[in-house]
């Protein structure tokens, strides 16, 4: 069998779609991931290395006798008590990473980033201004640090995926968390906003295509569906038989509640707040530019979001997440 593919996160939600991708294309996969990972989610003829990509020496093990990395292990919250923990990660960690996959010769690195970060119109590169909250500003230097190394040579392709939901979220998610909520009759309101969602399977789909037909330097947008969230919760409300909320809150009402709920979780319950500041703020960020050139140049047909949100409110029944 060919030299393996070394898939950081993998693990997690995105990375455990990747994988089972991955395999299913005859690929051999090697999943770098924490030891408290869901290892068990994963198909069994895979190879296991258990680490920190903080740790540069075990990444270098990983990565040894890969012939391509797919970078996408990081924080998926927008939230967190050590905010300094958000750099070790996404910055610290993946140039460790991104690095030791140059170091060895790996053909091809495929570094997942985030469209919270997705330049705006007539911008080559997100600005530091457009970047909310420390998640987002710490997965921006991941990038630019990407984007650096490619001006030097290394054959790297980035990802940014919108907003994946789908089956399998064990973390929670804020995508999932907030389908969840609704499905458990817990979203009485809403902001006047618009979001872009992709099932996580296509976007491990597009992943693979991006290590596979991916041009070096280029940036590809994995997204789907844009429709604003209110409508995302009528069609929710069709599956979940859950009523549609009718209270719409200003913008300024919910980035009080933001900044209230933040303190309480910095200072109180150390639990991540139902909503922060940064993403109260990301509501205001204009969306990315419709994805469907990248999609269409990696040969990705997303599937309905309807069949997406029937499967992710029965994987929420399976579970007895919801009854």
């Amino acid at each position: 069998m060919s030299a393996p593919i070394l898939v950081t996160g993998g693990a997690g939600f995105m990375g455990s779609w990747l994988v089972r991708s991955l395999i299913d294309k005859g690929e051999s996969v090697r999943v770098f991931d924490l030891p408290s990972a869901r290892w068990n989610q994963l198909p069994a003829q895979i190879e296991i290395v258990a680490g920190s990509i903080c740790d540069r020496a075990t990444v270098a093990g990983a990565v040894r006798g890969c012939r391509g990395v797919v970078h996408l292990a990081g924080l998926p919250q927008l939230w967190m008590k050590r905010r300094g923990h958000y750099r070790r990660v996404h910055e610290q960690g993946t140039a460790n990473v991104l690095e030791e996959a140059i170091r060895a010769s790996c053909s091809r690195i495929v570094h997942v980033s985030s469209a919270t970060i997705w330049p705006l119109p007539r911008q080559a590169v997100c600005r530091w201004r457009d970047a909310y909250g420390p998640y987002s500003r710490s997965k921006l230097s991941a990038e630019r640090h990407a984007l650096r190394l490619v001006r030097q040579g290394a054959p790297i392709v980035v990802v940014s995926p919108t907003l994946p939901v789908g089956p399998g979220d064990f973390g929670r998610t804020p995508p999932t968390q907030l389908l969840l909520n609704f499905c458990r009759g817990k979203v009485r309101d809403y902001i006047d906003t618009q979001l872009n969602i992709i099932d996580v399977r296509d976007v491990a789909e597009g992943m693979c295509r991006a290590a596979e037909v991916g041009t070096p330097g280029e940036r590809y947008l994995l997204g789907n569906t844009t429709l604003p969230l209110i409508e995302l919760f009528r069609r929710l409300a069709e599956v979940a038989q859950q009523p549609v909320p009718r209270r719409r809150v200003p913008y300024a009402v919910a980035l009080m509640a933001g900044v209230v709920m933040d303190w309480w979780a910095d200072v109180v319950s150390g639990q991540t707040p139902a909503a922060s500041i940064a993403g109260v703020q990301l509501t205001r960020r204009p969306l990315p530019s419709d994805a469907g050139t990248d999609l269409q140049r990696l040969g990705i047909t997303p599937r309905p979001l309807e069949q997406t949100l029937a499967d992710t409110v029965a994987w929420f029944c399976d579970l007895k997440w919801i009854t």
